[in-house]
């Protein structure tokens, strides 16, 4: 994995709002010095990741701190979503729950992000049956660090908006979903573009088109131009 220039020093945001040393939590992780992120320190698709760590309630319903890099040799579902004691976000998330185990099979993580504290989180697990089935992470995001830096947090109403981004194994953002504020996000699309991105690190030169099966793979090869 290459080492960008900027590991050495003290990082700080170009987002004006966002002027920050990262040198404190840089010093804690012995292996930061392997970690890629974009130049521009904004979530990018094929382009690293950018770094996050805060709080999160936990599937016991506990409150631990979580970091990208807790997630090293498996995908991750980043999941951001408008408020906590919503309407869509609680179809969205219990759909999450139900497949999370069908997600873990394909060796990916999930976790959900939104500008509420983890107080509220854990409140609305508490009160909410679909919510109380969640076994991931519910990261809370009320300073609204981690959500500007991934391009979602709404300057006018405090919100995320409603993007998943599917991160690889080495910290690159593969794919970003982004949806209406009224619209519900598909969980079974996910686990397909995961399926389909493991296949294609496993297979290099190959590529994912429509309908695209194991027993099915384009190689973009001069032979096949005019011929699709």
């Amino acid at each position: 994995m290459s080492v960008n220039n900027k590991c050495c020093g003290a990082w700080t945001c170009h987002d004006d709002e966002l002027d920050f040393d990262q040198m404190d939590w840089y010093e804690d992780f012995d292996d930061f010095a392997d970690y890629n992120y974009s130049d521009n320190a904004v979530a990018e698709v094929d382009e690293p990741a950018p770094f996050f760590m805060w709080d999160a309630v936990m599937w016991n319903n506990q409150f631990e701190e979580i970091a990208i890099d807790d997630f090293e040799w498996k995908w991750l579902v980043l999941f951001f979503y408008p408020a906590d004691f919503t309407f869509v976000c609680p179809t969205e998330l219990e759909e999450l729950a139900d497949k999370y185990s069908e997600l873990q099979e394909l060796w990916a993580e999930v976790v959900s992000v939104s500008t509420d504290t983890h107080f509220s989180h854990l409140a609305w697990k508490n009160a909410s049956p679909a919510i109380k089935k969640i076994k991931f992470p519910m990261l809370w995001d009320a300073s609204w660090e981690t959500s500007r830096l991934y391009w979602v947090y709404q300057e006018e109403n405090g919100l995320d908006k409603r993007w998943t981004f599917i991160i690889d194994p080495e910290w690159v953002v593969r794919s970003i979903e982004i949806a209406s504020e009224w619209l519900w996000r598909s969980v079974d699309e996910t686990i397909r573009k995961i399926k389909a991105l493991k296949y294609m690190a496993e297979n290099p030169w190959v590529v994912c088109p429509n309908k695209w099966a194991e027993k099915w793979t384009l190689k973009p090869w001069e032979d096949l131009v005019w011929k699709i």
